[in-house]
């Protein structure tokens, strides 16, 4: 089970936090509307989104208002997030901002000071069954995903070498070997190599045996080696961009098809 000992994650939780505010408190109200890499949302709605995150988590109950354009939406944590998302988008980004500020300043007094029961106690995460740790995990790649999504759509790049970039890009990297193996259809005995080139610099194989795909620690002539930055990593991974062939920014050695049908699959996030 985990806990709030597992290294890194609260304090991670609370910087990443502190870089959001950092980034939000300057916006104009045209940065605030103007559109994101997401379908539909602007810079406004990505906060909006947050911070229905987070007050959830707190206990604070949803809102009844009901969106009538869910033409983007997915699935019920998309509509879900829809509604919150529309019950906020005839504020002004400064008054959006304002209720992140005062739940966050909730968020924080309650990670600080709460002991390590309210850290290990059972709860459903996006993933499936889990403690508020394991949730806590997934909602500190969540705010930097996004916060990369908004500097992005403002061309201001930034924090993309933090303790929340090496905790997310860790996060992604668990779905290389269902990448690789089933969507990338590498077949038995393959090596492969993926560099993450930085600001994030990582270094992952992963080899397919008896029809299972898996993390190893070395790779040893490897058929496909693909070389990529992180925040084009962080692109492809998470669905904001698509990867295409002759896209100059990520590199394919080896064997070509297999690296096209991997980059092909490399979207893990809905």
């Amino acid at each position: 089970m985990s806990s709030r000992r597992e290294p890194g994650t609260a304090s991670s939780a609370r910087d990443q936090t502190a870089a959001l505010d950092a980034l939000f408190v300057e916006l104009s109200e045209a940065q605030w509307k103007t559109m994101t890499e997401l379908p539909g949302w602007t810079v406004q709605d990505t906060l909006a989104h947050l911070v229905s995150s987070e007050r959830g988590l707190h206990g604070e109950p949803p809102t009844t208002h009901r969106a009538t354009n869910l033409s983007n939406v997915k699935n019920s944590i998309g509509e879900f997030n829809e509604h919150e998302i529309d019950a906020r988008r005839a504020r002004t980004g400064a008054e959006v901002f304002a209720e992140w500020r005062d739940i966050e300043a909730k968020r924080r007094h309650t990670l600080t000071t709460s002991d390590d029961s309210y850290f290990a106690r059972e709860m459903m995460t996006p993933t499936g069954p889990g403690t508020f740790a394991d949730f806590l995990h997934i909602r500190v790649m969540d705010a930097w995903v996004h916060e990369q999504d908004i500097r992005r759509a403002l061309n201001l790049p930034g924090n993309e070498a933090c303790a929340a970039a090496e905790h997310s890009l860790g996060r992604f990297a668990r779905s290389l070997p269902m990448v690789v193996g089933k969507r990338g259809k590498a077949p038995d005995g393959s090596l492969v190599t993926i560099v993450v080139t930085g600001p994030v610099v990582k270094t992952f194989h992963i080899a397919t045996n008896n029809g299972k795909a898996a993390h190893v620690e070395s790779a040893a002539n490897p058929q496909c080696t693909i070389s990529l930055d992180s925040n084009v990593y962080v692109a492809l991974c998470c669905g904001r961009q698509f990867w295409q062939p002759g896209d100059a920014r990520v590199r394919i050695s080896g064997d070509l098809e297999l690296g096209g049908r991997i980059m092909s699959g490399f979207n893990v996030m809905i």
